[in-house]
């Protein structure tokens, strides 16, 4: 069975890295930082090592531009070059302000004026 030499196996790693990094559009905002996020797992996610970047606490998850959810994190271990980071907490994001009161069904949407 033929092998491909080390610099081109290397090469290839590299070029399928970049196109997941461009393909995933997912990054956490925390402590002053933008990430972006390998993947997301069943109670948390895991990014790549930045710089010695540490996310602890309090940070919003972000799908492009639209704000998926605030997230109370803490890191849970290191494996290679990628930080898995566990939900403490995870809240979704809602479009606009919780009501503090029960909305009729036949409520009207918008006035209309004259």
């Amino acid at each position: 069975m033929d092998r491909l030499p080390d610099s081109i196996t290397a090469e290839l790693r590299a070029a399928h890295k970049h196109a997941a990094r461009r393909k995933n559009r997912l990054r956490v905002e925390g402590g002053g930082r933008d990430l972006p996020v390998a993947r997301m797992t069943t109670d948390g996610f895991v990014i790549e090592h930045h710089d010695g970047a540490r996310l602890r606490g309090l940070v919003d998850l972000f799908d492009g531009g639209r704000h998926v959810s605030q997230c109370l994190i803490v890191a849970a271990h290191e494996e290679g070059d990628h930080t898995h980071y566990e939900f403490k907490r995870n809240t979704s994001a809602a479009d606009g302000a919780p009501l503090d009161f029960a909305r009729a069904k036949d409520a009207p949407i918008a006035l209309l004026g004259r």
